[in-house]
């Protein structure tokens, strides 16, 4: 029912109103992208100013006959508002414009509709869209009729409306059910990880910022990536090898946007708490937006929303390839501490940076030692290989193994305690160190 859609675009009428009375406006550039996004045809864009919303109509009288000419001229089938409307107001739109009438929920749910490719996400998705619809339900027609006084009068005591409102209610309470399996499911797996010490760094950041670009640079998964808002809408994990450190799994979740309506956060909760439980966030900023700094603030807001905001994070600003006299760097704070990287996901230069910074703010303490190992210590040495630790290795005339490792102090205490073996006393694990330190011999 809900992800059957038209093969072709429609063609739409755009309204954009700016109300004097509201600070945070919407942007109508990002308005017209959103319905090329879902597939529109945008014949005209009709734009104004009010005080304050009309609450027959949102728009007054003369934008409203101006708005039904653009309709009559262009044939449009649908007329959609870069707003969010009330239930009457959209019903008095409809009615006087004798066409379909979309505000920018409904825009955005159906977007999302036609992204969905997992069952999860499709759930999700209908969820929002039942609870969008059940303010919006009318009597569509009257063979249930309220009960009545004289004889063959007697309806079925339930109007069409009061049905509609408790099938919607019967689905939404089946779907909650699923996603709660869902969620029971993601949290099954986030505690296998955690008892496997494999953390996870989830991708957050304004939808077209290139999450997915960048995923597919780090993990090669081929997931699907677009230059369109909300290429990307279920969420997709896979493990990365992050050099010094070892293995970790890297999230791309749904890109937000700005004013999220309040039913895709509830319900793609399940799949927002991969980001609300994450190691570190790595927020993906298009820097060749003039506009990155409020973009950033409107991705911290949802943060905030889901509770997000506690979680390390790591700036990426991407699309480097379109900024002219600005290389990959890693910007620090004044603790030495990595804070933001400067990369193109397209073309791949800095990820290797960013795959440092990742592996310095998962890692903490870093320590960097020779450790000198026995012919019979090879499953040691094979594990310091496997979690990308070892930076050189040697062996002298005796078959001794020199190995200059790097890895986070806390991973090189674990693989020893693993093998049996613990660091000399002289030793000291418990301060990061810039140079290579007196070798210690194992065995």
């Amino acid at each position: 029912m809900f992800f059957e859609r038209p093969e072709t675009g429609e063609v739409a009428i755009l309204v954009h109103i700016t109300i004097d009375s509201q600070i945070d406006q919407e942007d109508p550039q990002e308005f017209e992208e959103l319905v090329l996004s879902a597939g529109g045809d945008p014949a005209a864009f009709i734009t104004g100013s009010r005080k304050q919303p009309s609450p027959t109509f949102f728009v007054g009288t003369g934008k409203l006959e101006e708005i039904a000419a653009a309709v009559a001229c262009h044939d449009a089938q649908l007329v959609i508002f870069n707003h969010t409307l009330t239930p009457s107001q959209e019903r008095n739109l409809e009615r006087h414009l004798k066409c379909r009438v979309l505000d920018r929920t409904g825009l955005i749910l159906d977007i999302f509709a036609q992204r969905a490719r997992s069952h999860e996400g499709k759930l999700q998705v209908e969820l929002a869209q039942l609870q969008h619809m059940s303010t919006r339900l009318k009597r569509g027609w009257t063979h249930l009729d309220r009960q009545k006084g004289g004889i063959g009068m007697r309806g079925a005591g339930e109007t069409q409306l009061e049905l509609d409102q408790r099938m919607l209610r019967q689905r939404i309470k089946a779907i909650n059910k699923s996603l709660e399996r869902v969620r029971a499911q993601r949290n099954q797996g986030r505690r296998s990880r955690s008892r496997a010490e494999v953390p996870t760094v989830s991708l957050v950041g304004y939808t077209n910022a290139g999450k997915s670009t960048l995923f597919n640079q780090l993990t090669q998964a081929g997931a699907y990536a677009a230059d369109q808002l909300f290429a990307t809408l279920d969420s997709t994990l896979r493990a990365v090898a992050v050099p010094a450190f070892g293995t970790a799994i890297l999230a791309d979740t749904v890109g937000f946007i700005s004013h999220l309506p309040h039913q895709l956060v509830e319900a793609f909760r399940a799949t927002l708490e991969e980001t609300a439980q994450a190691d570190l966030l790595l927020h993906v900023v298009d820097a060749a937006d003039e506009s990155h700094d409020m973009l950033i603030h409107e991705v911290e807001s949802v943060l905030a929303e889901i509770g997000a905001d506690k979680t390390p994070v790591l700036q990426v600003f991407n699309k480097l390839d379109l900024l002219d006299g600005r290389g990959p760097a890693i910007d620090r704070d004044a603790a030495g501490r990595p804070v933001r990287v400067w990369l193109s996901a397209r073309t791949g230069a800095g990820v290797d940076l960013l795959l440092q910074a990742i592996s310095e703010l998962l890692s903490g303490d870093l320590v960097q030692q020779e450790l000198v190992l026995q012919p019979s210590h090879a499953r040691l040495r094979s594990k310091l290989y496997a979690r990308g630790a070892v930076q050189h290795e040697a062996v002298d005339e005796k078959g001794l193994y020199h190995l200059n490792v790097r890895l986070a102090r806390n991973n090189l205490i674990r693989i020893l305690a693993e093998e049996g073996l613990e660091s000399d006393t002289d030793y000291q694990l418990g301060n990061p160190v810039k140079a290579a330190e007196p070798a210690l011999q194992i065995g």
